[in-house]
């Protein structure tokens, strides 16, 4: 049993060395000078914008869309999915006072959810990217000027991928940890990424893309819940680039309760599952840099959960005394330092951006046995419901929607 214990620490341990080594490749992105861009011509660009009953959150949003500094031709395109709403009042609203905001109504049909109301927007647009924002966004003025600007000198760039800020994050515990986990892992080790390997990943939001040659692939998967991690590794096998720009930041709500949050972590995590089973079946999402991307979701979504839940299994047996352990010093070592360089990289990321403080460090203190632990109950969960609604209920599972909250100031 101990063997067992050691084999499990020392992966946990593995990762989070490998993890380590990302965070501070993305703190010397982060901190590197970068010499500034200009381009002789700035191509033309639109954004979409899926909406679905957003009327709490898209006033916010398309006054966010209106400030916009960009020197190409730029168009906005509200993409109402049925909404029951005032999101129509809102957008027509907007669309007659700034010339370059739209309202489109999106025809009804099925799948619902992002991907096919995105492959709806990729109909009815001709520039040459788009850019993909979430409803409840608000970007920073420089934002599409800084991540055209990188996509266009990176050679094979199939796009760019910018920044997402917490809005909310001062609300409560809970956005202060999701405010947290972003920017730790979809920033400084996306940034590490990036420096280390030139692999980038979509993030869903604030990411720009190509339009010719997303239409190349086929669009964005109808079926999939986790749509920008399935294109990331559409577009890396594919052997294009996703450069990382750090500067180009959007603003986004996060979960103010707990319900909410399970709730969308489940929709992500079950889009996660689908692609776990696309990686199987796929050879292509191998290919190229690609690989990368299919081992660390693997990893994550996997093996690490299958021992992460066993530690777990473990320890509540040794509290009832059903096992027998002999702890060594390695063992509790491994343990020890799990939780502090699990840590270290929390804090780490507060100092980098800035924002220290005491609640944030408390926070970064508790998130282990707190936050963390959740990803074991969710993605439980949504494996449930998941292969209950595809195999038992022979469903399509479609897109369920994350509850809005009013807009706090940044």
């Amino acid at each position: 049993m101990n063997t067992i214990l050691i084999i499990i620490m020392a992966f946990f341990w593995a990762l989070l060395v490998f993890y380590s080594i990302l965070t501070l490749a993305g703190v010397y992105f982060r901190y590197k000078k970068k010499p500034p861009i200009k381009l002789e011509h700035y191509p033309s660009v639109s954004i979409l914008i899926p909406a679905h009953n957003e009327g709490v959150v898209i006033q916010d949003t398309l006054s966010a869309m209106s400030r916009l500094d960009y020197p190409g031709e730029l168009n906005v395109f509200l993409l109402d999915d049925g909404s029951s709403d005032n999101t129509a009042e809102i957008g027509r609203e907007f669309q007659r006072t700034f010339s370059r905001i739209h309202y489109v109504p999106v025809p009804p049909g099925e799948p619902r959810g992002k991907s096919r109301v995105l492959n709806y927007g990729l109909s009815i647009i001709d520039s040459t990217y788009f850019l993909v924002y979430d409803a409840d966004n608000q970007p920073e003025p420089d934002a599409v000027r800084l991540l055209v600007e990188a996509a266009e000198k990176t050679t094979n760039a199939a796009g760019a991928v910018g920044y997402v800020k917490t809005l909310n994050a001062n609300k409560n515990i809970l956005t202060q940890m999701i405010a947290l986990e972003f920017q730790v892992f979809q920033l400084l080790m996306q940034c590490g990424r990036w420096q280390l390997f030139k692999i980038g990943s979509l993030a869903g939001t604030n990411m720009l893309l190509k339009r010719e040659i997303i239409e190349q692939l086929g669009g964005y998967d109808v079926y999939a819940l986790a749509e920008d991690a399935e294109l990331t590794i559409r577009l890396t096998a594919g052997g294009y680039l996703l450069p990382v720009v750090a500067e180009a930041r959007t603003w986004e709500q996060e979960p103010e309760t707990l319900k909410t949050f399970i709730k969308q972590r489940t929709r992500w995590l079950i889009g996660n599952i689908y692609l776990l089973e696309k990686l199987f079946f796929t050879r292509k999402f191998w290919l190229n840099k690609a690989f990368h991307h299919a081992v660390q979701h693997l990893m994550v979504y996997l093996l690490f959960t299958l021992l992460l839940l066993f530690s777990h299994v473990f320890f509540i047996g040794s509290l009832f005394h059903l096992f027998e352990p002999k702890y060594s010093a390695p063992i509790l070592m491994f343990w020890f330092m799990s939780y502090i360089v699990y840590t270290t990289q929390l804090i780490g990321v507060i100092v980098v951006d800035k924002e220290v403080s005491p609640i944030k460090t408390i926070v970064a203190l508790i998130m282990y046995f707190t936050y963390a632990q959740l990803f074991v109950v969710l993605l439980g969960r949504s494996a449930a419901v998941y292969y209950w609604k595809r195999f038992v209920k022979k469903e399509t599972i479609n897109w369920d929607k994350t509850n809005r909250f009013k807009n706090r100031a940044a």
